[in-house]
């Protein structure tokens, strides 16, 4: 029983700092995408790449974020030492941003391509394809992370 507590409490853990490591993914990202483009135009469409800098600039900072919350909160200290740790942390979140930067490619093209209106809030199309990216590539994250970098 007490495992099943402690392992539902990491889960919530993961969950709570995903959010908070979402939030500033996310606020980043549109901060980046309003003034972004007005310093640099090729921003807003690099040979088809919508908001790549952005995008970049606002997953680095949240993966810092996230690695911060992930060794104090959520998992106990790994089988590696702490470079190792923070080296193999840094590859899955590379191969995560990779493939949230072409979910989210995918989503803006293809998926999400009006304003959502849900009460108060409306979304823009790249506020939804970032979210979403990053819904995918978080369930993805929290096995790989668990399994390979810290103790499973």
């Amino acid at each position: 029983m007490k495992e099943i507590i402690i392992k539902q409490k990491q889960i919530l853990l993961f969950i709570l700092a995903g959010g908070l490591s979402a939030v500033v993914e996310i606020g980043l990202f549109k901060l980046g995408s309003v003034y972004l483009p007005k310093i640099f135009p090729s921003e807003l469409n690099f040979y088809g790449i919508k908001y790549p800098l952005s995008n970049v600039l606002s997953t680095l900072c949240a993966i810092l974020f996230n690695y911060v919350l992930s060794i104090c909160f959520v998992f106990e200290q790994g089988k590696h030492s702490k470079k190792k740790e923070f080296l193999y942390f840094m590859i899955v979140s590379s191969i995560s941003t990779m493939l949230s930067l072409s979910l989210f490619q995918l989503f803006f093209h293809y998926v999400f391509l009006e304003n959502v209106s849900i009460s108060l809030f409306v979304f823009s199309p790249e506020v939804l394809s970032k979210i979403f990216a990053i819904i995918v590539v978080s369930i993805l994250n929290y096995s790989v992370k668990k399994k390979i970098i810290f103790n499973g």
